[in-house]
């Protein structure tokens, strides 16, 4: 019996119900896996969860995968760790990994140490970036000096701008230095040779064309970002012709899309392709001779697994490590430039 969490009412509902199907799609694809699950509400909240987690493992369950959110994640840890049952949570927050539940999120930092590494192989050595002023914000910052340290790269002062602004100019002309050199300033002049934005929707579209007019010229500053990036809309941005972002290959997982489509009569959410993943995870490892192996060490094993979302393997502090393309942004159509690992040998 394996515990999965969802948001099967409340706001979240569609998309809880959309890793639902995912999850039994993985059950139907995995030849072999001797699991049943027991998909329970969490109603979006933490208390919710803590009571889904509760029935779930009053029928058995050996492994919880599941709920979505860090708050979530955070209530069921305690209650699963009565039990010694391990949790696959969807949230990307670190801090809530360890002593039993992962982290299956799609974690920026493993996005920033992909990209930034990749820039670095191109040639970039000085670093900056515009945030927005959160917690995801501080997070790509802090993940951002760790890459560049780590290439032995420098990374100027970061400018954050308030994430429900309308007006970004403030913050481009602060991250320019426009005001102080009255205008001339150039991408040189700037003190560095590639930018990281890890913003998406439509901040990223009132971002990019700002950044041309306050001297930031995407010819001589590559623009990097997150997975936020993941989205076929920004081709149309013509400030991101030749932008760098690392991410799951999106080729990995155009069959499932495809499937889950034909099947269900819709295309599928982001997140379901980590609903499929962790289940398809919990079956594989169900079909021992002895049966079911939900071991820390089983869990952890430091040869990874292979999901939709490339290779991934689980750490023992609860963190998840994945195999990332960087990706090229085109009008006609992004480009892989730099292919998902085969394995963690060398990582």
């Amino acid at each position: 019996m394996v515990g999965l969490l969802l948001p099967l009412s409340g706001p979240n509902a569609s998309l809880g119900q959309g890793m639902l199907d995912a999850a039994q799609l993985a059950l139907f694809d995995i030849q072999g896996g001797r699991i049943a699950l027991l998909p329970r509400d969490t109603h979006g909240t933490a208390d919710g969860a803590v009571a889904a987690a509760r029935d779930a493992l009053g029928q058995g369950a050996r492994l919880l995968i599941g709920p979505l959110t860090a708050p979530e994640v955070e209530a069921v840890k305690p209650v699963a760790a009565e039990r010694g049952v391990a949790v696959l949570g969807f949230s990307t927050a670190v801090n809530v990994a360890g002593n039993g539940t992962f982290v299956m999120g799609l974690l920026p930092s493993e996005e920033v140490r992909r990209v930034v590494g990749f820039a670095h192989q191109k040639g970039a050595q000085h670093f900056a970036v515009l945030a927005p002023g959160s917690a995801y914000g501080q997070l790509v910052v802090d993940a951002l000096k760790t890459a560049a340290e780590a290439e032995q790269g420098s990374v100027a002062d970061p400018v954050f701008f308030d994430p429900g602004a309308v007006d970004l100019a403030p913050s481009v002309r602060q991250l320019a230095k426009y005001d102080s050199k009255r205008g001339a300033q150039t991408a040189s002049d700037a003190g560095f040779d590639a930018l990281l934005l890890p913003e998406g929707g439509q901040q990223i579209k009132l971002l990019a064309p700002l950044l041309p007019q306050y001297g930031i010229d995407p010819a001589r500053v590559h623009f990097l970002g997150t997975g936020l990036w993941d989205d076929s809309a920004l081709a149309a941005e013509p400030q991101l012709e030749g932008a760098w972002y690392a991410a799951p290959d999106p080729n990995g997982r155009a069959d499932f899309e495809k499937r889950f489509t034909a099947l269900y009569g819709h295309p599928p959410p982001r997140l379901a392709t980590l609903a499929y993943d962790a289940t398809a995870l919990a079956a594989a490892l169900s079909r021992g001779p002895e049966g079911a192996d939900f071991s820390t060490e089983a869990l952890t094993n430091a040869s990874g697994f292979v999901g939709l979302d490339g290779i991934f393997r689980l750490r023992s502090d609860g963190r998840v490590e994945r195999g990332l393309a960087v990706i090229e942004i085109h009008k006609a159509g992004s480009t892989i430039l730099s292919p998902e690992p085969q394995s963690f040998s060398g990582f």
